[in-house]
């Protein structure tokens, strides 16, 4: 039987562009993870892990023009902002390239024997190795920042890991031309081109999870594929850490004070970031929390008068155009569910911004709409309005796990007065990252981001984004009573590699 084509579509018209490549079969997935497996020595070299990667940051930028009209043409995203995701993609691959020269993520700690202690501490040597194979499968909303250059490949490199990526099948030209670019970019450096294996198909998604030599798995996508591929992790013969990021409502709460001060840039600043890229970031608002009265009447006119300005967008592929109208249809016929600014369709390709008002008290108790509380992708959010302050502590009590948390508090609040210090602890069980006074779309690629959450939205603690992520593809080792000829360079006394460490209990740098 013929393997299956693999095309290239356009989403503004929902028509094929060219033919790809053919699904992987199972041999075909095979001979990837084989061929990297075969590449971890060539990674074995810190300084060679660090070259390799900053070369693939200025082999991308250079290649910046054709990648970036391919990546328009199967995703409808914009140049504009596709620019600026090759540009991050690359400051990524440059920052991980920094924390390998640096040696800290090593986690490099040597006790010398002590007889005194209670019991006797031997001579202990400890540091973090990688894991081997990393599966990583694409997302369809951040075509470099979240694919095959991105940041859980751009972490797994650092680790010293070689990947085989499941390429998502909404822009699969951009991940051959991508994967391309990566290669030559390992070949500069001697690496073998096999350190980055690509594969197309549902079932070569499935076949890659189950692999014996893969290690690890990085996913970002639905909570209902995401948790496919989690399960299967699990039920392997030897389990794997599978890292997922699958779902996230990412809660806005509006103090009253804080809508009495500024309703109309509240509302101006929601409807900015509910409709960026249409509505398909990860971390867009969808649902905010806002009092009932005439501060938050001023706040949802607000909303309504910037998202009606907002023009119809193409979401990045016609299924999820059914999705979100599908999804929008049913959360509005809900009974008490308003739509001051219906979202829908435009033309037959198109979608236009809107967003569902809902009284808070209907997300509680008996017969709730707890479909409101889910997830709904594309350009749409869900106001409820809160008569007390119990009543929207209620509401937050029966959310899931987010990537984000956002309160907006009034200049009083937020100095520390009224109950701006007891919102915040409200919201910090419920996400990873809690926002003050601001928007979640944006997630900034520094030392001190997390980008994962309480499940649903990761599936383990760590983050995606940002220097710790390198974390989610080593695991550590101690050596009790080696001798010195023995050791890995990186734990030995004299510290050839000048890496910091932690030294008989002191941080050395």
């Amino acid at each position: 039987m013929a393997a299956a084509p693999v095309w290239s579509v356009d989403p503004r018209t929902g028509k094929q562009r060219e033919q790809v490549a053919v699904e992987a079969t199972a041999q075909d997935v095979d001979a990837a993870v084989r061929a990297a497996h075969d590449a971890r020595g060539a990674l074995a070299d810190r300084a060679v892990r660090a070259a390799f990667l900053r070369t693939a940051a200025d082999r991308l930028e250079a290649a910046r023009d054709g990648l970036v009209e391919t990546a328009d043409a199967e995703s409808a995203l914009g140049p504009a902002r596709l620019t600026g995701e090759l540009a991050r993609t690359c400051y990524q691959l440059r920052a991980f390239a920094d924390i390998v020269d640096e040696g800290a993520f090593l986690d490099v700690v040597i006790d010398h024997p002590d007889d005194t202690a209670t019991p006797p501490v031997p001579d202990l040597r400890r540091y973090k190795v990688p894991l081997g194979v990393v599966a990583v499968y694409s997302a369809s909303n951040f075509p470099f920042a979240f694919s095959v250059a991105g940041g859980d490949t751009a972490s797994a490199f650092g680790a010293g890991c070689p990947v085989v990526v499941k390429a998502h099948p909404d822009h699969p030209a951009l991940s051959e031309q991508v994967a391309e670019v990566l290669r030559g970019a390992a070949a500069e450096h001697g690496i073998p081109a096999g350190v980055l294996g690509l594969v197309h198909g549902f079932r070569a998604g499935v076949e890659l999870i189950g692999h014996p030599l893969v290690a690890a798995a990085g996913f970002t996508g639905s909570v209902r594929g995401g948790r496919a591929l989690f399960d299967a992790a699990a039920a392997r013969p030897v389990p794997i850490p599978f890292h997922g990021e699958l779902g996230s409502l990412n809660p806005v709460l509006v103090t009253e004070a804080a809508a009495a001060e500024r309703a109309e840039a509240i509302g101006a600043g929601l409807a900015g970031s509910m409709t960026l890229g249409v509505g398909q970031f990860c971390v867009k608002p969808g649902l905010v929390l806002a009092p009932a009265g005439e501060a938050g009447d001023r706040l949802v006119k607000s909303l309504t008068d910037v998202v009606a300005g907002t023009g119809d967008g193409v979401l990045l592929d016609h299924r999820m155009r059914d999705n979100f109208l599908a999804g929008v249809a049913e959360r509005a016929a809900l009974p008490e569910v308003e739509t001051p600014l219906a979202p829908g369709a435009g033309d037959e390709h198109t979608v236009s911004a809107g967003f569902l008002a809902v009284p808070a008290g209907k997300l509680t108790g008996e017969g709730a709409h707890d479909l409101l509380l889910e997830e709904c992708f594309g350009p749409v959010t869900v106001v409820a309005r809160y008569t007390d302050e119990s009543e929207a502590t209620a509401v937050l009590s029966r959310l899931p796990g987010n990537l984000t948390a956002t309160v907006h508090l009034s200049s009083e609040e937020a100095a520390g007065e009224g109950r701006g210090p007891e919102l915040l602890a409200e919201l910090t069980p419920l996400a990873g990252r809690v926002l003050v006074n601001g928007w979640p779309t944006g997630v900034a690629v520094a030392p001190a981001q997390h980008h994962g959450g309480p499940y649903p939205a990761t599936t383990s603690t760590s983050t995606s984004v940002g220097g710790t992520a390198i974390e989610r593809w080593m695991r550590p080792v101690a050596y009790q009573n080696a001798p010195e000829a023995l050791l890995p360079p990186e734990l030995r006394d004299d510290n050839p590699l000048g890496l910091p460490r932690r030294y008989d209990g002191r941080l050395e740098r």
